[in-house]
């Protein structure tokens, strides 16, 4: 997977986040400013099913959304880490697996995307220099 690939996967996936997050957020909001939920202190006083339906319909959309997202964000690191592993210099490789182990994967692929190598357009020591044709 060229690096292209992997930088597009990886902006796709935060906005498919962001946008579900944003739209689950909405959705929570219209549903108790709609009565679906009325809160009264502490607990829930009353559900409205018909209101509450239209919201959980939201939610369900919402969820999908940030679920393709982080999908796609696993794949675009799994794509980084074939690239990076084709290369003679395996420092981005290992920067990209043991920081996405750790579960600091999204500042690994923001480093990556940008100033990361490209393994398909390099030659092989990483250095970034283009091969010569033939």
């Amino acid at each position: 997977m060229s690096k292209s690939m992997v930088d597009r996967l990886f902006i796709g996936a935060i906005v498919a986040v962001i946008v579900g997050w944003v739209v689950g957020v909405v959705a929570i909001i219209a549903a108790l400013a709609g009565g679906a939920v009325v809160i009264g202190g502490p607990d829930v006083v009353t559900v409205d099913g018909e209101g509450f339906a239209s919201a959980l319909i939201v939610l369900v959309i919402a969820s999908l959304l940030v679920a393709g997202g982080t999908a796609a964000g696993v794949a675009s690191w799994i794509g980084a880490l074939f690239n990076t592993a084709r290369l003679e210099d395996k420092t981005w490789f290992v920067v990209l697996l043991v920081l996405g182990l750790w579960s600091f994967g999204f500042v690994a692929m923001v480093a990556y995307v940008v100033a990361g190598p490209d393994s398909t357009t390099r030659d092989a020591t990483g250095s970034g220099m283009a091969t010569a044709p033939g």
